[in-house]
Order: C-alpha cells, then structure tokens, then sequence
C-alpha cells in the first residue's frame, strides 16, 4: 500500500511540476499567437514546444552531476535575453514593417528560439533529476505533454484575442515577449 501512495504521490507531484513549467509555453504562446496564426501553425509550435520540454530535461539530466550550480542561473538569463530578442523583433516588425507578418514566431530559427526559450527552464529541472531519485520517464513524458497542451491552448487564445486587437496585434504580442524576458533577467 505505501508503494502505490508512493507512485501516486510522485505522479502528482510530477505533474503539478509540468504544468508549472508548462504555464510559460501558455503564458508566451498568448504573445505569439496575437500576431494571427493559422491552426496548422498552432499545432506545429505546439509539438515542437513538446519536443522541447522532453529534449530539455534529458539534456539537463546528463549535464546535471557537472554543472548544476552553475548553468541553473545562466539557463534563466540566456531564455530571458531569447525572449527579449524576439519580443523587440515584433515591435520592429509592428512599428517598421506595418502589415508584413513577422516569421520569427513560428519558422525555422525563430521557431527553434522560441521552443528553446520556453523550455530553458526544464532544463534546469532536468538538473535537479540528474542528482536525485525520481521516474524520469514519467517525468519527461508529462514535460512532453503538458508543455505541448498548454501552449496549443495559450496560442488559441492568443489568436482569438489578437482578431479583437487588430493591426496592433503584434505590438502587444512583442511587449509581452519582452515584459517575460525581461522579467526573467531581473
């Protein structure tokens, strides 16, 4: 009987970690998607996102037993200066290109930046799961997962409130990726 409260417990515990982890892919998919994205686009960020979330950890997870002090404080700053980057290459966009669309959010490099930067974060974790033990599996698995569902769900919405803000979409997609960033360093 402890054993099974045991798994329970740690399922649970797991997946309140993932959906932590999760709410910056949904907090920034909002930003991204008020600049009008297509479905087919939401659902390629959204399973890149997700790979993400799996690769990140793992990574971190190897890396772990070497660098875990030093790389955690670094890993913020550098997904924070990511966001930044791609917060003030909206405004650029929003203010200089006027109606162009950016394609940083969601192709190729940008694309690559944007997962990156949402999942720096389960990297650090991954740390953390190098040094003690835990399912790892079960723990990646529900990284993959959530992090793929919630920022489908945040660039849904962030489309349905980007339609209600129009050409100043952008602007306030950029200003939230820049706020986000921003936060992170300070």
């Amino acid at each position: 009987m402890d054993q099974v409260l045991f798994q329970w417990g740690q399922f649970l515990t797991l997946l309140i970690i993932a959906f932590a982890l999760s709410m910056d892919a949904f907090s920034l998919g909002i930003g991204v998607g008020m600049v009008g994205i297509r479905l087919r686009e939401i659902i390629k960020v959204s399973i890149t996102i997700g790979l993400f979330h799996i690769m990140m950890p793992i990574i971190g997870i190897v890396v772990g037993a070497y660098l875990s002090d030093l790389v955690g404080d670094i890993a913020v700053f550098i997904g924070g200066g990511v966001l930044m980057i791609i917060g003030l290459h909206m405004l650029w966009n929003g203010f200089v290109q006027g109606d162009q669309k950016s394609v940083l959010k969601t192709k190729g490099f940008g694309l690559m930046l944007f997962a990156l930067s949402v999942s720096l974060d389960a990297f650090t974790v991954g740390f953390s799961f190098g040094l003690i033990e835990v399912n790892r599996i079960l723990a990646i698995s529900l990284f993959g997962i959530m992090g793929a569902t919630m920022s489908y769900f945040g660039l849904l919405l962030g489309r349905s409130v980007g339609g209600w803000l129009g050409d100043y979409s952008e602007l306030v997609g950029g200003l939230i990726l820049f706020g986000f960033g921003l936060k992170f360093m300070i």
